[in-house]
């Protein structure tokens, strides 16, 4: 059973079983999310936006169009996604630059993620970091811009 706080606003868009979406979250037409998710307060989810199962989206996330999301990914409180290079007020661009995250992938909290990006799977983003390229599965990645430090298993 789906518990969706009196306080969100959902529209039409599929949400998995099991998924709790929490107070002052917004969710746009045509999202997909997966089963046993945790939507925490504060987070907007854009209608071109897949999220797989399992996933924990902590409070005051944004996530644009073109993002994807596989299971049991942890995206951690206030990360940043983006997902056009060239930003314009009114200029918007024919397709936006979306950020995957691979399974079991885990993005610490503040962590920016530049447009295109992919996280590889078990991979690690510190908290803070700036990522403007793509990081390899089981790598743990930090700073600014994000550089690997090691890897994990």
């Amino acid at each position: 059973m789906n518990y969706i706080h009196p306080l969100s606003d959902v529209a039409e868009c599929s949400i998995g079983e099991g998924t709790n979406v929490w107070q002052f979250v917004v969710i746009l037409q045509g999202a997909i999310i997966g089963r046993d998710c945790n939507i925490c307060a504060q987070t907007l989810i854009e209608g071109d936006v897949v999220i797989g199962d399992r996933v924990t989206i902590k409070s005051g996330v944004q996530i644009w169009d073109g993002t994807r999301i596989q299971e049991d990914v942890f995206i951690g409180p206030n990360v940043t996604f983006s997902n056009d290079l060239y930003p314009r007020s009114k200029k918007h661009p024919t397709k936006y630059s979306g950020i995957t995250i691979e399974k079991g992938a885990s993005i610490g909290a503040n962590a920016t993620l530049l447009p295109g990006v992919t996280i590889g799977q078990n991979a690690m983003v510190g908290a803070g970091s700036v990522v403007t390229t793509n990081i390899p599965a089981n790598a743990v990645a930090i700073g600014n811009p994000a550089r690997i430090t090691r890897y994990i298993e």
